[in-house]
């Protein structure tokens, strides 16, 4: 069958259609970023594209792209193998690759030559991620934002799962960054994904949003660890509505030691983190917040870093950036538990169904 040349424009308007998207790039590249749901079906690895680009550089164009012609054959066939055996004849994916096509081009031939109808993206990767970037800068102001607001511990986080549990649109950043937004946000074991990823995984949330009802989202900072929140979509957040949640001092400890029990389980991590505060709240304090940690005094330690550290930086943030946090709707939960801010949670649903 011939290959169907497919616009970025296009594929993105219908990605649903293709029943496998290919990307044919190398690993590490695919692990950068990708179209969503695409699968890594590399012509060459990244080993392989070393050989073959040293080959190009080294001795001839000509000779690179002999060796790199023997290397994409044997690895098409080991796809074909172990990917396309079950595809029935109607089987339609889409592939892509950098830019010039000829890493997918070369597997949209034998796929075709197979039968299958086989899609090719136009000006592969490249190009798709041109409109997402510039969709990023569009997509934000369609939307009417609800910021939760309030203090480090507070519970903006359950929240949003209450909310979303429950059907609400919910942009939540710290779970697409993977990363709590502060020096403790790190979680344990998963890395942050790349700056790409990121936006791929917010421009994806955003295309799925129904601009006729509200989107709640935390009043986070520009910067998610290693990474920072597009700007157009930081602007709308911080031009929106607020909702403050007020929580007492006693639950919001609770709340985080909850939510960061790895922490006291692994005091060694924990001191290693405190110590990036060292710059903005000195040597002295810090270490005796570590003396704490290692003592096993938990309660004093958050108590400590919740009035000393995060109050009085967030108190400012919010004042500098959220400027209608001053007119925000006050949230009181009746607890820290997740029963509280499920109920909470279905009144705030209620309310917006209502005006």
């Amino acid at each position: 069958m011939p290959i169907v040349p497919v616009a970025a424009a296009e594929a993105i308007a219908g990605l649903n259609r293709f029943d496998t998207i290919i990307d044919a790039r190398s690993p590490s590249e695919y692990a950068l970023d990708r179209l969503p749901g695409a699968r890594n079906w590399p012509s060459l690895d990244d080993e392989q594209r070393r050989i073959v680009g040293t080959c190009y550089k080294q001795v001839s164009a000509f000779e690179a792209r002999k060796i790199g012609a023997a290397m994409v054959a044997r690895n098409i066939a080991a796809h074909i193998e172990r990917e396309v055996m079950d595809k029935p004849k109607d089987w339609a994916p889409l592939l892509y690759c950098w830019r010039g096509g000829q890493r997918s081009g070369a597997l949209a031939l034998v796929l075709g030559q197979i039968g299958f109808r086989v899609h090719l993206l136009e000006g592969g990767y490249k190009a798709w991620r041109r409109h997402v970037v510039r969709d990023l800068e569009t997509l934000p102001s369609r939307y009417t934002w609800r910021v939760l607001c309030g203090r480090t511990g507070s519970g903006k986080s359950r929240l949003l799962q209450a909310l979303q549990a429950q059907g609400a649109q919910v942009l939540d950043l710290e779970a697409l960054a993977e990363h709590r937004g502060s020096v403790l946000g790190l979680l344990p074991g998963r890395p942050q994904p790349s700056q790409k990823q990121f936006e791929t995984r917010i421009w994806q949330a955003l295309r799925t949003f129904d601009p006729h009802r509200v989107v709640y989202v935390e009043s986070e900072s520009r910067k998610l660890g290693l990474l920072q929140v597009p700007l157009a979509l930081i602007e709308s957040i911080r031009q929106a509505q607020c909702l403050h949640i007020d929580l007492a001092l006693p639950e919001r400890i609770a709340l985080l030691m909850e939510e960061y029990d790895f922490f006291l389980r692994d005091v060694d991590a924990l001191c290693q983190q405190l110590d990036h505060l060292v710059p903005l709240r000195g040597r002295a304090k810090v270490d005796g917040w570590k003396q704490a940690a290692r003592e096993g005094r938990f309660v004093d330690l958050v108590e400590a870093l919740l009035v000393q550290h995060y109050d009085p930086g967030y108190e400012a943030s919010l004042r500098r950036n959220f400027l209608r946090h001053a007119e925000a709707t006050r949230l009181v939960p009746a607890s820290s538990s997740a029963q509280a801010y499920a109920a909470l949670a279905r009144e705030l649903i209620a309310n917006e169904e209502r005006h």
